[in-house]
């Protein structure tokens, strides 16, 4: 594979490019153009750097399909001229986005690496410096024969690089900010980089990524808890326009023994909605075979969501909603595993 030495940085929003006003003392979005004069160590990077910003930049929670289709352009129209590219993005919806391009950068051949920080990169303590110069370091690592060693879209946070599909925000204060629970690591830095080879994808390098850009956005999200009510459950089942649901259950896949509920699922499923059920649990897996209340699921055409992260689900469900009509290969394909997402 020909590299050209260099990583393209795009600056979306979010905490690590926010510095302080010294007139007003609030935070305010700094240019990240002129990196190197807010990072002296960028002259110690062995790759090249160019900068893409945002204008305007976004708060992390307006990230949305159309701007995730933005990023999936400025990658694929700039693929050929990086080896590898980092997007600097804010914590709340990393993991969805992450999630998103997994499935929208089919077949890809590169690292993406998103990062950020919980504190501004212009703050004493800040966690901005470690997790942006290692990115790019994790985005320029490669194989003896020019390959990367890490093509997939990941997350780097706090030393740990993760499956981007895997990962979820565990913490809103402390700096171990996303973790991925149902899958081990890619690469632990420290003082040298432990790359775990066995668990990173493994791309076709002789085929050609192809991006997509569309995103089917019908999808719902909720979750169960003791009292639900079939009023509120049909609601929502019968959304104009509906075509999947995202149920988070309980344990490994159950739901309450309430003939309403069973009637009201078999019902959805049956005209054409696909629910996937995806466990309240942090890590562990639906079984759904496991219990009772897990069968009257499985009979009532729920799909298991196997240890797939909310995330994941939803961005995946919106993926297979743009390509394909049919009920029939939604399902289907939701049992398998696109981009690592989940563990067959």
């Amino acid at each position: 594979m020909k590299r050209t030495e260099k990583v393209l940085l795009i600056y979306t929003g979010g905490t690590i490019g926010m510095g302080r006003n010294p007139e007003t003392g609030a935070l305010e979005p700094l240019d990240l153009t002129h990196l190197v004069n807010l990072l002296p160590e960028f002259h110690y990077i062995r790759t090249g750097v160019d900068v893409y910003q945002f204008e305007p930049i976004i708060d992390s929670s307006d990230m949305n399909p159309e701007l995730w289709a933005q990023l999936v352009r400025i990658i694929s129209e700039r693929y050929e001229l990086y080896d590898g590219f980092v997007i600097l993005h804010g914590t709340d919806t990393m993991a969805y986005t992450a999630s998103a391009l997994s499935f929208m950068l089919e077949n890809l051949t590169k690292p993406v690496i998103l990062t950020g920080s919980q504190l501004p990169l212009g703050q004493l303590r800040t966690d901005g410096k470690e997790n942006l110069l290692t990115s790019i370091e994790l985005a320029s690592q490669h194989n003896p024969d020019g390959t990367p060693i890490a093509p997939e879209v990941s997350i780097y946070f706090n030393g740990a690089l993760l499956r981007g599909n895997r990962s979820t925000k565990q913490n809103a204060d402390g700096f171990d900010a996303f973790d991925s629970f149902n899958y081990p690591h890619l690469c632990d830095s420290g003082v040298n980089f432990t790359f775990h080879r066995h668990n990173i994808l493994k791309p076709d390098f002789s085929k050609p990524m192809t991006p997509h850009l569309e995103m089917d956005c019908n999808i719902i999200v909720f979750s169960l808890f003791p009292g639900i009510q079939e009023p509120a459950v049909k609601h929502v089942l019968e959304a104009p326009g509906l075509r999947s649901i995202v149920m988070r259950t309980y344990g490994s896949g159950n739901a309450p023994h309430a003939p309403w509920m069973t009637k009201l699922l078999k019902e959805a499923s049956a005209s054409g909605v696909c629910i996937v059920n995806i466990s309240q649990c942090i890590s562990g897996s639906v079984e759904m075979s496991r219990y009772d209340t897990g069968y009257q699921l499985q009979d009532a055409g729920v799909v298991s969501g196997l240890d797939s992260t909310v995330e994941a689900a939803i961005a995946k469900l919106m993926h297979l909603q743009a390509r394909y009509d049919d009920y029939a290969i939604i399902r289907k394909m939701m049992t398998m595993s696109l981009a690592g997402e989940i563990t067959i």
